[in-house]
């Protein structure tokens, strides 16, 4: 059967933030999310469901998620929101949830800096692709391609001329995805206290016009 693209809504908060922690930690244990906050894994997916339905619309809300279902059960997923809106909206984000829960953010703002020495913004301009994630029972069925088309049709229609995408380097099927889907690469950012607590050197960000 042909997957459904969609929206995401609210009632996809658990497995949007499944997919959220699976997109960040890739091929590697820990992610930024799981690095930052310092829960468990029960606190983790709890805080992550909540960004997806916090106040805040950043690249972890809900709506800025397409969801692809097989069999009416959702499968696949990925974030697209313009460049220009993501780190600063999530920060707020991060800030409401937690607070709302009582975490320390101070601390997590500490924990979690080690991604600035590899982040790359690139063009503020383009369309941001991020937190794309496949369930384990649904891979090899072409969900994740089928997601990014969509996000790219989406974004050329709602003016963007470029998409970008940034992952893990080592992650060698994501890296595969994305280049099949047109992308191409852009640049990468390496660092060695990044690779220390992830298991990866750093971020990999590729491009392409749309």
């Amino acid at each position: 059967m042909r997957p459904t693209i969609r929206p995401a809504c609210a009632g996809d908060a658990n497995f949007l933030a499944w997919a959220i922690l699976a997109s960040q930690r890739g091929h590697v244990e820990r992610g930024w999310l799981d690095i930052a906050l310092g829960l468990s894994e029960t606190e983790t997916l709890v805080f992550a469901r909540r960004l997806t339905l916090a106040r805040t619309l950043s690249w972890w809300h809900s709506s800025t998620f397409l969801v692809a279902d097989v069999d009416g059960i959702a499968a696949a997923a990925l974030c697209a929101i313009p460049a220009s809106e993501a780190v600063v909206r999530a920060g707020k984000a991060l800030q409401e949830v937690g607070v709302d829960m009582g975490v320390d953010m101070a601390a997590v703002r500490q924990r979690g800096s080690y991604v600035s020495d590899c982040w790359m913004d690139g063009s503020q301009e383009a369309l941001l692709i991020e937190h794309v994630a496949t369930h384990p029972d649904h891979r090899g069925r072409g969900l994740a391609p089928a997601l990014l088309e969509h996000a790219v049709a989406a974004g050329k229609k709602n003016g963007h001329s470029k998409a970008q995408i940034t992952f893990l380097i080592g992650n060698n099927s994501a890296e595969s995805t994305y280049l099949k889907a047109g992308f191409r690469f852009a640049e990468e950012k390496r660092g060695l206290a990044f690779e220390s607590l992830t298991g990866s050197p750093g971020f990999r960000r590729y491009e392409r016009d749309i």
